[in-house]
């Protein structure tokens, strides 16, 4: 059996989503997924929710008793937000030159 295909895990009852394979779980769940997005014809509201508690923790880390003027403490979680932005680019830039040298005999 490759590393691609894994037995079916046991379920007890024989039916759902247990007596399949991870790869065949990830394929539904994909499929589940673009279904979903299909029928969303507000992307932006659907999202909204996340978007808003991503950015209001920047906000909380630069003023987390929220003393500081709004027009202050958007400029600073703007920044703490940028530079989060460029921490995860160095990780991940980082991640690709390992791969890379891990490639390379």
């Amino acid at each position: 059996m490759s590393d691609r295909e894994t037995k079916p895990q046991p379920d007890g009852q024989g039916r759902g989503e247990a007596g399949m394979t991870p790869q065949q779980r990830r394929r539904r769940a994909r499929i589940a997924a673009h279904a979903s997005w299909a029928n969303t014809a507000d992307r932006a509201a659907r999202t909204a929710a996340g978007t808003k508690a991503f950015l209001d923790r920047f906000e909380r880390q630069v003023d987390p008793e929220g003393v500081l003027p709004e027009e202050t403490r958007a400029a600073m979680a703007k920044h703490a937000r940028t530079a989060y932005m460029l921490q995860l680019a160095e990780r991940s830039a980082a991640a690709r030159r390992r791969r890379g040298q891990q490639a390379t005999p």
